[in-house]
């Protein structure tokens, strides 16, 4: 299947999800070497006092970044978000993706996010200022958006008709109301109202976090694409998974423990490398601690992990912790159900 944004074409309909502190370069280099076919970066402020602070020079670092380069932006004034894409646009984004999908706090509260759901007069108009700023480049412009604000205010399908029309070339749907945040189950039907209501493309979102679970939601969505978000944290070979499943309805053996060890390895070098010594060695733990989620012996290991400040000491611990865990299996084991759940649970009640 040919899936293009615009004039673009991309590789597959696997996309991996724009996530604040995550999808960094690294992290979405990592995806795309393991099958993903799309990468959007962080979400990056359109504030224009904060384009040069350290934090958002970094979520909008696409060095040696193979295209297309996607930006996606956030914020509430419709110039400030047109003056952003044109901002970045100017330093090699290919594509803008607008984020109103986003449903933390800090961000809904500042009425940014899936919080212009609630405004749709406001909504549009930002859409209509971002493509007017991208036409001149022949930049297409994206969105991602949820089902609706709250359960009794399911606007998805309304607003992605005007959406279309005011030049807006691909969808992504999350199938959870803002209210929602990450609980409950994703439902699909809204993202599937959604594609017979436009000819864009449309990209189904949550809770795909197997081969048969991306299948399923392909065959329940019609959808032309499908996005990956938290289920790729620690396994960003699970794009590999699903396009081998798709393509044979088979499912792939698991990694060899020493391929993820050098995967891992390769990807902290490459974040310490973006972040530096002390930044990156703190913001490498929560990678690391996917990784082995689940794992045996991984909850001492993390314990340990976690008080080393140090990148070459951090390195060489996650290099001895997967040394030890290939002399007892050559392949990556199933994480332990309860411990793989408890670790999930944590991090989103700390989030």
């Amino acid at each position: 299947m040919n899936l293009q944004i615009g004039n673009i074409p991309l590789e597959n309909r696997l996309f991996v999800a724009p996530m604040a502190g995550v999808t960094d370069r690294p992290f979405r280099m990592l995806c795309r070497s393991l099958g993903a076919g799309y990468a959007v970066s962080e979400m990056v402020t359109s504030r224009k006092d904060l384009w040069t602070s350290l934090k958002t020079s970094r979520r909008a670092d696409h060095t040696g970044e193979a295209g297309p380069i996607a930006v996606q932006i956030a914020g509430t004034d419709a110039a400030m978000m047109a003056e952003a894409a044109a901002y970045n646009i100017d330093r090699g984004a290919q594509i803008i993706d607008i984020n109103m999908g986003c449903p933390a706090k800090k961000v809904c509260n500042k009425w940014a996010g899936s919080a212009l759901m609630r405004d749709e007069p406001l909504a549009l108009e930002i859409v209509q200022a971002v493509v007017q700023a991208a036409l001149p480049h022949h930049v297409p412009v994206t969105l991602k958006m949820r089902t609706g604000w709250s359960e009794d205010h399911r606007n998805a399908v309304a607003l992605a008709g005007r959406f279309e029309s005011a030049g807006v070339q691909m969808l992504t749907v999350h199938g959870r109301t803002r209210e929602q945040g990450y609980k409950g189950q994703a439902e699909y039907d809204t993202i599937a109202a959604v594609k017979a209501a436009v000819r864009i493309p449309v990209v189904a979102n949550g809770d795909i976090d197997s081969p048969a679970k991306a299948r399923d939601v392909l065959k329940a969505t019609g959808a032309d694409a499908i996005m990956v978000g938290r289920a790729a944290q620690g396994r960003p070979w699970i794009f590999r998974e699903i396009s081998h499943f798709l393509e044979t309805g088979t499912h792939r053996a698991a990694p060899l423990v020493g391929e993820v060890r050098r995967l891992l390895l390769d990807h902290l070098q490459e974040h310490y490398g973006l972040y530096g010594e002390f930044t990156g060695v703190r913001t490498a733990r929560k990678h690391i601690g996917w990784y082995v989620r689940g794992l045996p012996g991984s909850e001492d290991f993390r314990d340990s992990m976690n008080r080393i400040e140090d990148c070459d000491a951090q390195w060489r611990a996650v290099s001895d912790y997967f040394d030890q865990l290939s002399l007892t299996h050559d392949r990556m084991p199933e994480p332990s159900t309860m411990q793989a759940a408890a670790g999930i649970e944590a991090e989103e009640a700390a989030a």
